[in-house]
């Protein structure tokens, strides 16, 4: 089967969208997929207000339809609720076909941490991109309440895996005082990370990737080690090296970092809200504590083979059938024509 994914969060952007949508199409083609992207590449954007890394694209019906009329798809999951996803929505709707889509980012705190807009207006305009979805993939069945409780509809639930072969325990390559408390994500606003910051701890603070608040946050942490972004092996020697893993997010839908430090053999410290409470609530991996000190304290007397072996359990194979599963296939080829 053919099928389309739209998505406007794509390279060179560094985020659990992207990895969750990259390691699933790897998988796809094992189970008879044959998965193509439309993204923002190659077309002319704006950045995001308030958020300039982020660039929103300038999206023709003309060239959706052309793209997809390339990719002659069999069926569509629209990823994201951008320029791009509303293009692909329409083409679906025009033509009558069936489509997914998902649910990665909560909009609604996003949003009221930048603009004094009401949380219910962001849920309404939510709600109304997903409702005509055959489904909506949601990564926790915490998520999967949330939203049902604003209304939305054909809620499924779309969970993540972890590439247990590039994420794994290896000898410290960081020459810091211990211990070395490491975030990884992008440093914005909504990530919550002066909750992490802020906190008086011996050892070090490590702070991994880009964003909007980076420049302001080194100036006022000057005890702070920021990185910057990395990736790829560099990045998983720099989980490796890490004592405890510091998740001080309050608005992630799921949060595929923590998953990975996991699989690095890195406990999680956390706040015990959605996101960590559905993916590291087994307390031999994870301290989860209103006080993120307190739980940065607990996860640091944790046992590191166990979350190994936790991870090793959470492949990208299954999240991917859970995908594939969820898919709505058009009524016939002659339909997508």
């Amino acid at each position: 089967m053919r099928l389309a994914i739209a998505t406007d969060a794509w390279s060179p952007q560094i985020n659990g969208v992207v990895r969750t949508l990259t390691e699933t199409a790897a998988v796809l083609p094992l189970l008879g997929i044959e998965p193509s992207f439309v993204t923002p590449e190659g077309l002319p954007s704006l950045p995001l207000p308030t958020y300039p890394d982020i660039r929103l694209a300038l999206v023709s019906a003309r060239h959706i339809a052309e793209r997809l009329a390339a990719i002659a798809p069999e069926a569509v999951h629209i990823a994201t609720e951008g320029p791009v996803g509303h293009a692909v929505r329409r083409w679906c709707l025009q033509r009558g076909l069936p489509f997914t889509t998902s649910y990665h980012t909560r909009y609604p705190d996003y949003v009221r941490a930048r603009a004094p807009i009401p949380e219910s207006w962001t849920y309404a305009w939510l709600r109304n991109f997903h409702w005509p979805a055959a489904a909506t993939l949601v990564p926790t069945d915490t998520m999967r309440q949330e939203l049902a409780r604003h209304g939305f509809r054909n809620l499924a639930i779309w969970t993540r895996g972890v590439d247990t072969v590039a994420f794994r325990p290896a000898d410290s390559v960081l020459d810091y005082p211990r211990p070395i408390m490491l975030t990884v994500g992008r440093v914005a606003v909504e990530k919550n990370l002066e909750a992490f910051l802020g906190l008086a701890l011996p050892g070090t603070k490590l702070v991994v990737g880009d964003g909007p608040q980076l420049a302001d946050l080194r100036k006022r942490y000057p005890d702070v080690v920021f990185l910057g972004a990395r990736t790829g092996a560099e990045l998983a020697s720099i989980y490796a090296s890490a004592d405890v893993f510091v998740f001080p997010s309050l608005t992630d839908t799921y949060g595929n970092v923590m998953q990975e430090a996991l699989a690095s053999g890195v406990p999680v410290a956390a706040f015990p809200v959605a996101g960590p409470i559905d993916v590291v609530a087994d307390p031999s991996i994870a301290c989860l504590d209103g006080d993120l000190a307190k739980a940065i304290g607990g996860a640091l007397m944790l046992d590191r083979l166990r979350c190994r072996q936790v991870a090793e359990c959470r492949s990208w194979e299954a999240a991917a059938r859970q995908f594939a599963s969820a898919l709505a296939p058009f009524p016939s080829r002659r339909a997508a024509a």
